[in-house]
């Protein structure tokens, strides 16, 4: 499978957050959603990988990463600015038919903003092991490489 461009992988991201409904986007004033091509080794580390583990593929689709601040006690937790990371490569490789990796792009970042909300891997293990949670074929976003 030829690699799209990250910038078309963002689009397709972007078209994901665009069909957020309103009442989730009204409390992402505070959410930075990059696309990456790849997790670092490091980063991978960091989250506990094993160096087996990386050594056979293993890797991140997503990641939420709350900024760290002290918040006074005042202060909601949403309201501090929070970074969540997709990233590219490992979805393409992962998912190389076109319909289901615009699904599990989806997934990705709907399980990543779920954690923004405080919901947990836990949580979010139904959702993450139904093959389309949304109901749908298409979640309506072009993955034409380009």
């Amino acid at each position: 499978m030829k690699r799209m461009s990250l910038r078309k992988f963002g689009q397709i991201v972007r078209q994901v957050m665009d069909t957020l409904p309103e009442a989730i986007t009204r409390h992402l004033d505070n959410v930075v959603v990059d696309v990456e091509e790849e997790p670092s080794e490091q980063l991978l580390r960091e989250m506990d990988f094993s160096p087996e583990e990386i050594e056979e593929g293993e890797s991140l689709y997503g990641l939420f990463v709350p900024m760290p601040m002290l918040m006074p006690d005042d202060v909601d937790f949403l309201d501090h600015p929070h970074r969540i990371m997709i990233f590219k490569n490992t979805l393409e490789d992962d998912f190389p038919d076109p319909k289901q990796l615009r699904v599990e792009i989806r997934k990705t970042v709907i399980h990543e903003l779920a954690h923004h909300f405080g919901w947990t891997d836990k949580d979010l293990e139904k959702f993450d092991s139904t093959e389309n949670p949304f109901g749908d074929q298409d979640s309506g976003a072009d993955t034409n490489a380009s």
